[in-house]
């Protein structure tokens, strides 16, 4: 039976690798304990919140004519078919943006410097469009719609 040697650089070698493997386990370890998640199940006790706001675009075209478009931000929400949330919408940019929610009977303003919560649930498939009725098109400085994704 053959002895097993260790020489000076196997000892370093095997004795770095664990100091590596220790260091990185504690690092990870460190990372995921402070993080915060981006994304979490829901459950039937807590209301997701999704937060939106008016927002708008202005520029010069090289005639001096000054053009713009409102929209809201983020543009694209997603939600699950039957889950319950709330939009909570914060007036920015622009006096105030009438709405509507294509697709159900929630209707409401958006006031600059206020916020609007509209609850909502949908129990099908599909994409509705939140529209401001003021910047429905082009000509009045939109479309100002913004998407829901329901899957």
């Amino acid at each position: 039976m053959k002895a097993l040697v260790l020489s000076g650089k196997k000892i370093i070698f095997v004795v770095s690798g664990f100091v590596l493997v220790v260091a990185a386990l504690f690092a990870a370890n460190s990372f995921w304990n402070g993080s915060i998640p981006t994304f979490s199940e829901s459950n039937s006790e807590t209301v997701r919140t999704i937060n939106l706001v008016t927002g708008e675009f202005k520029a010069e075209k090289p005639n001096g004519e000054e053009i713009e478009a409102y929209r809201w931000d983020p543009g694209t929400i997603f939600a699950e078919e039957g889950e319950s949330f709330k939009l909570s919408i914060y007036g920015v940019n622009g006096q105030e943006h009438p709405f509507m929610i294509e697709g159900t009977d929630k209707k409401g303003v958006v006031k600059q410097g206020s916020e609007t919560v509209v609850d909502l649930k949908f129990d099908k498939e599909g994409v509705y469009r939140l529209i401001c009725t003021t910047h429905a098109d082009i000509e009045n400085d939109g479309p100002m719609i913004a998407y829901i994704v329901v899957d």
